[in-house]
């Protein structure tokens, strides 16, 4: 039996190796990643709608969504809030809940199966540090986020 969904490209892997990998290390990954819009960026805060917000504005800077249409920028969202989820183990809140994040993200637009119909898919993957506002006291932490467009 064949399998029409299969996938041609891994968006949430690339996430997550831009993420958290240095450019050299990704070296490896350019034949991939030439497959895909995607950009990288840093977000540290201990206010969560400054993370949100430093993702949004790096995705429409760099061309992976449209600031013109509300689809784009609502599957965006939500795949930063899955994401997030990831990071801070499903209670969503950092200033407020005495803890602080230190994160690299990486947001990877592209279309992960074969059919054409199935469009664009947008993945959002946040690697870093949570924990206590005070340095060294953080530990390391992953989320991925995945979600269509």
């Amino acid at each position: 039996m064949v399998n029409e969904m299969t996938q041609k490209i891994q968006i949430g892997k690339l996430a997550m190796l831009v993420a958290s990998l240095t450019p050299d290390e990704l070296e490896p990954f350019a034949a991939s990643l030439e497959e895909v819009q995607y950009c990288q960026g840093k977000a540290g805060s201990m206010d969560i709608q400054k993370v949100i917000a430093a993702v949004e504005t790096a995705a429409k800077r760099n061309g992976i969504i449209s600031q013109d249409v509300y689809r784009e920028t609502h599957a965006l969202y939500h795949a930063i809030l899955e994401s997030l989820e990831g990071v801070m183990r499903g209670q969503l809140g950092v200033g407020n809940m005495m803890r602080t994040v230190g994160l690299r993200f990486a947001i990877v637009r592209g279309e992960p199966y074969d059919r054409k119909e199935e469009g664009d898919w947008i993945a959002v993957a946040f690697y870093g540090t949570i924990g206590a506002p005070v340095k060294g006291l953080e530990h390391e932490t992953f989320g991925l986020g995945i979600n269509h467009i």
